[in-house]
C-alpha cells in the first residue's frame, strides 16, 4: 500500500470519528474540524513530526501550537489512536468528568498550549521558536492557523517578528478554508493574495491543495528536513465542512450544527 493511498484511509476514518463525537457533543465546530482532517493526517500518520505518546514533553519533540483550537476536534481521535489516551475518551467529548471538551485545551494530552483568545499562537510559538534556535536545538515548530485569524493584528506582529529573528525553524501553516465565523473572508476583509503579503514581510510561502495528499503531505516532509534562513508558511487551500455538501455551500457553516439524523446518514455513507 503506497502512503498516499494510507494517509487517505486514515483521513477517511479521522472523518468518521470527527462526526461520531459530532454525534454526542453538537457544540463542537464540525465545518472547521473537517477542513483541516488531511493537514493533520499528513503532520501524524504521515511521520512529519516527531512526538512520544507516552512523554508528551520530551525533549526532542517537534511541537505543534494550534492557533484554531475551536477547529480542531478533528486531532482527537488521531492523539486517541496514537497513545496519547485512551480512545474511550471519544466517547465522553463534552460530558461532565470528560478530558476532552468541545474547545480543545493544554489539559489535553497532545496539545502543547492553550492560546486565549484567536490571534495569539503564531505568537506563543514565535517565542518557543527563538528559544529553541538560541539553544542550538534541531526541533521545529508547526503552526495551525485559520485564515480569518489573519485579521488579528497580534498575528502580523509576530510574523515580523518571526522574519527580524530569522527563525527557519518556525512553519506556519494556514487552513484557508475562505470563511470565517458571519461570512466568506471576501466578503469580511479580503486577504489575498496571502502569498505575496507574506514575501513581502520576509516569509518564503508554499501554496497547496490543503485535501491533496500528493501535494500537502511531500511539501510538509520537505519544510521538517530543509534547512532555512527564516521563517516558512504553507497556505493549505482547503474547503470548509470538507465532505458534508450543506455546510460546504453555507457561507454560516462555521457556527452551524448538523442534526443527529443528517449525521447518522453521513456514517452510514461512509461505511466500508
Amino acid at each position: 500500500m503506497g502512503s498516499t493511498e494510507f494517509l487517505k484511509q486514515k483521513a477517511a476514518w479521522v472523518k468518521r470519528k470527527t462526526l461520531e463525537i459530532h454525534r454526542i457533543a453538537p457544540g463542537i465546530r464540525i465545518a472547521s474540524a473537517l477542513s483541516c482532517i488531511e493537514i493533520l493526517t499528513s503532520l501524524y500518520y504521515g511521520k512529519v513530526l516527531s512526538y512520544d505518546p507516552s512523554d508528551r514533553y520530551c525533549e526532542n519533540r517537534d511541537r505543534l501550537i494550534i492557533s484554531k483550537a475551536h477547529g480542531t476536534v478533528s486531532f482527537y481521535p488521531i492523539l486517541a489512536d496514537l497513545g496519547f489516551f485512551p480512545p474511550e475518551e471519544l466517547g465522553r467529548v463534552g460530558k461532565a468528568g470528560a478530558i476532552l471538551g468541545d474547545i480543545p485545551d493544554c489539559s489535553v494530552p497532545g496539545y502543547e498550549t492553550v492560546n486565549g483568545s484567536l490571534g495569539h499562537g503564531l505568537g506563543v510559538a514565535c517565542g518557543i521558536a527563538l528559544a529553541l534556535k538560541k539553544r542550538g536545538r534541531k526541533e521545529k515548530v508547526f503552526v495551525l492557523s485559520g485564515d480569518g485569524e489573519l485579521y488579528e493584528g497580534s498575528v502580523w506582529e509576530a510574523i515580523m517578528f518571526a522574519a527580524h529573528h530569522h527563525l527557519g525553524n518556525l512553519v506556519l501553516i494556514i487552513d484557508n478554508n475562505k470563511i470565517c465565523m458571519l461570512d466568506y473572508c471576501t466578503k469580511i476583509l479580503n486577504m489575498e493574495p496571502l502569498d505575496v503579503k507574506f514575501m513581502a514581510f520576509n516569509w518564503k510561502p508554499t501554496v497547496v491543495d490543503g485535501h491533496d495528499f500528493e501535494q500537502l503531505h511531500p511539501r510538509l516532509m520537505a519544510m521538517k528536513h530543509e534547512e532555512s534562513d527564516g521563517p516558512r508558511v504553507l497556505i493549505a487551500n482547503t474547503v470548509k465542512g470538507k465532505g458534508v455538501p450543506r455546510l460546504e455551500r453555507d457561507s454560516l457553516c462555521h457556527i452551524k450544527a448538523l442534526r443527529p439524523e443528517e449525521i447518522d446518514d453521513l456514517l452510514l455513507s461512509q461505511k466500508d
